[in-house]
């Protein structure tokens, strides 16, 4: 571990301004990790854009780093302090409680597979709140398997412990639909750019159209302190099992095949072309499910209520089903603050209160039981007030 100090500016190009204040527009903080300078902040427009540059010491030369995550917003200043030598904590000042709290990953195991994959150096942001988040459950199954029932079943039982992403998609709006409630509309390259940049957990080609579910999505629902349910199909869970993502996952198969292509049949809304199609894709989906060892349970929905009674259990096992995770909290910080380390202990000094007046506020920030990180929120953060 290590502590942020103030920019040296040995060896530093005259467009960089020298020295950390943070009571002022224009600071940076430098951070140093072996024969590296990661160089975090810079002025713009009166702001601090939170931008990153890297100093190799040994060559003299700057580098600008490929930049995954969710970058946090400009701030009037901020802190930083190095932990475990391959992440930094980076404090912002006067920002919303719930967005004071940052990890740059310098050298974690997620940021060194993609300097390999992308041969390049490369940097990732990740949020860091207060507490533990529930993990999300991916629920699969072929279309008329009865998997929306059961869903919006549960979503009625227990509307205040689960929730649902909201999915992004390059198509264009139907009737009723609106942006951010039924899906998130974009632009195909703005999504093909995040996509690129690592910030959809999974996505698909749908008749000319992406469809995905942005981490940020996931995310949101558990910061509201509800578990996030992704109703998603097999390639989708796949790409969920290969990510970093922790979830409890969940396949429901129809009692037959023949039983599924008469639901699908009594549907009576779909022409013979399109149920022939489904039942393709049915059959390549059933058989992936129950032979990959993809998913964690496997329901089969022969009676509904059995199914659902079944699908309960799964969740409640841990005893949360009726619990509600309070909301994700931070911390506000203002611009005039120290920062050290103990340990594995954060202590943050507070020379002023958001007002502006004298302060003798001390937060002491313990990252003993940090989880997940970049690309996702790092969790298990504790904040004690003295």
């Amino acid at each position: 571990m290590g502590e942020g100090h103030e920019f040296s500016p040995e060896g530093l190009e005259a467009n960089f301004p020298v020295g950390l204040d943070l009571d002022s527009d224009g600071g940076q903080t430098a951070t140093t990790i072996g024969e590296k300078e990661y160089v975090i902040g810079g002025s713009d427009d009166g702001a601090v854009s939170i931008g990153v540059r890297i100093l190799d010491k040994s060559t003299g030369k700057w580098e600008i780093p490929m930049v995954l995550g969710m970058e946090p917003a400009p701030c009037r200043g901020h802190s930083a302090v190095l932990l475990n030598n391959d992440k930094i904590l980076v404090l912002k000042s006067d920002s919303a409680p719930d967005d004071c709290i940052w990890f740059l990953e310098v050298d974690t195991p997620f940021v060194k597979t993609k300097k390999k994959i992308l041969e390049s150096e490369v940097v990732a942001w990740s949020k860091g709140v207060k507490g533990d988040g529930s993990k999300p459950v991916v629920i699969s199954g072929p279309s008329g398997v009865g998997k929306g029932t059961l869903i919006n079943r549960l979503m009625d039982e227990y509307p205040s412990s689960f929730g649902f992403s909201v999915s992004h998609t390059t198509r264009a709006p139907r009737q009723k639909e609106k942006d951010g409630v039924h899906y998130h509309f974009t632009e195909r390259s703005i999504m093909e750019k995040d996509i690129k940049d690592g910030k959809f957990l999974e996505f698909a080609n749908v008749h000319g159209n992406l469809y995905g579910t942005s981490i940020e999505a996931v995310e949101v629902v558990t910061d509201s302190g509800k578990r996030c349910i992704l109703d998603i199909d097999v390639q989708g869970a796949r790409s969920v099992k290969a990510s970093s993502l922790e979830v409890i996952s969940i396949f429901i198969c129809p009692p037959s095949f023949e039983e599924l292509e008469k639901r699908l049949r009594g549907r009576g809304t779909e022409t013979e072309e399109q149920i022939q199609k489904r039942l393709r894709n049915a059959l390549a989906e059933l058989e992936q499910g129950k032979s990959s060892g993809l998913f964690d349970h496997i329901l089969v929905n022969d009676n509904f209520e059995t199914c659902y009674a079944n699908l309960k259990k799964i969740l409640d096992r841990d005893g949360s089903i009726n619990a509600v995770c309070p909301p994700s909290e931070s911390i506000k910080l203002p611009v005039g603050h120290s920062v050290s380390v103990m340990d594995q202990k954060v202590l943050i000094r507070c020379g002023k209160d958001e007002h502006g007046k004298a302060s003798n506020s001390l937060f002491v920030l313990d990252t003993s039981s940090l989880k997940g990180g970049a690309p996702w929120r790092t969790r298990g953060l504790k904040c004690v007030r003295h």
